[in-house]
């Protein structure tokens, strides 16, 4: 896989513009300290940007299973660093309209260009690469965020928003650059043709198709209804770990949690490779998201001064395993040609519940505090595993009775 150069240019690509979105997204929220007192206000500005991305979600998937996937990444790519200009444009006039544009074109160009990322790396290694690929595409990731939310807060003191927001650009423009150097086949467009000729092309070609295959596909749905799990933990994080602060009337505590955190986060993602030879991908799946709903629990005791530290970076541990067989169960268990609009729906779905969560730890903080709502969204996660746990095994009850019927017959 160390040989592919596909890998390099993905991971190299990835690194540089994981720093300029970082950087960016600090720059966004100095912008916003400046020039927005409503706290309300600027949830509703990130929620204007990610609302935009779930609105053209439908229409990047179809888009993504039509086309070049190669030219969707360039043409988003492009888009992205060009929106950067509009954020020039608001510091300028100091004018919060032109930050809600921008938010919008950067948002919908990401939700053109993820899936699309998403769907290539299965066309540029072979299929018992998936996992490891995809673990270090999240370390990666993961150390592209320590690294640009660190010099984001360095620059943002240092020197002007201008400049700030020019790194930022520069990075995209990194990435637009060495998306060009991408080799790898898709699927002629004879054979496209050919394929939507033999099959309904209404329902080919419509990104509601994705629902009837999801539908068909139990391990897919069970995979989507999973994902809800460490969203409960991931919508809230950063409301989570300010309230532990203020619990524990200690401000480096918050340093100490983001540290163990992304370091369980790398370390998780480096063992799983290991622990998949030895266990089933869905038995590794109910065992983190279960992981998951402890560390949730145990934030119960997020009085206790290392006890939020245990509880972080048990989640990152169980995350950084979780999100890398998820991701190649989701690359491998469903035709490539659907890739584009499931991976669409997938970044649509994840939007949409982030909302929802960040919303509702909002709420229980300011009505029934922490530790209650820490039990709530806990007990919440476990009955969703044992639920699905259970559907499962007697789903492979009847399917192992039909098998057994057959061979009789």
């Amino acid at each position: 896989m160390w040989r592919n150069r596909n890998v390099w240019i993905v991971l190299i690509g990835e690194f540089g513009a994981g720093i300029g979105l970082w950087v960016g997204i600090i720059g966004n929220l100095d912008f916003m300290q400046q020039h927005v007192p409503s706290d309300f206000f600027k949830s509703l500005i990130l929620f204007f940007g990610l609302l935009a991305g779930v609105i053209v979600g439908p229409l990047a998937g179809r888009l993504i299973d039509q086309y070049s996937k190669k030219k969707i990444l360039l043409i988003s790519g492009l888009g992205r660093t060009l929106s950067t200009i509009i954020m020039f444009i608001a510091i300028h006039y100091e004018n919060i309209i032109f930050m809600v544009l921008f938010l919008v074109c950067l948002q919908i160009s990401a939700a053109f260009y993820f899936p699309a990322l998403q769907a290539v790396i299965p066309l540029i290694v072979k299929e018992d690469q998936l996992l490891s690929l995809n673990g270090i595409h999240m370390n990666i990731s993961t150390i592209a965020r320590i690294a640009g939310t660190s010099i984001g807060g360095i620059l943002v003191v240092a020197t002007s928003l201008t400049n700030v927001y020019g790194i930022s650009m520069l990075a995209y423009a990194f990435l637009f650059i060495m998306t060009f150097f991408l080799r790898f086949e898709e699927q002629s467009k004879v054979q496209v043709s050919s394929d939507v000729k033999v099959n309904n092309p209404k329902q080919k070609e419509g990104f509601t198709e994705i629902f009837r295959l999801i539908r068909s596909t139990p391990g897919v749905l069970n995979l989507i209804i999973l994902n809800i799990i460490p969203l409960l933990f991931i919508g809230g994080f950063n409301l989570m770990v300010i309230e532990i602060s203020d619990l524990q009337h200690n401000d480096s505590i918050k340093g100490l949690i983001y540290t163990f955190e992304g370091i369980s986060f790398m370390l998780g993602a480096f063992i799983i490779k290991r622990l998949t030879k030895k266990f089933s991908n869905t038995g590794l799946l109910y065992f983190f998201t279960t992981m998951v709903a402890i560390a949730h629990l145990t934030l119960f005791f997020a009085n206790i001064h290392w006890m939020p530290i245990v509880s972080f970076s048990l989640f990152g541990l169980a995350v950084g395993c979780f999100f890398p067989v998820s991701s190649t169960l989701f690359q491998t268990s469903i035709d490539k040609t659907y890739h584009g609009r499931l991976f669409s729906f997938r970044s649509m779905y994840e939007r949409v519940m982030f909302q929802v969560v960040l919303l509702s730890t909002g709420l229980f903080l300011d009505t029934i505090g922490l530790r209650y709502m820490v039990l709530i969204f806990g007990a919440v996660s476990l009955m969703i595993i044992s639920k699905l746990y259970v559907n499962e095994k007697k789903y492979k009850q009847a399917e192992a009775l039909k098998d057994t019927q057959n061979i009789s017959v």
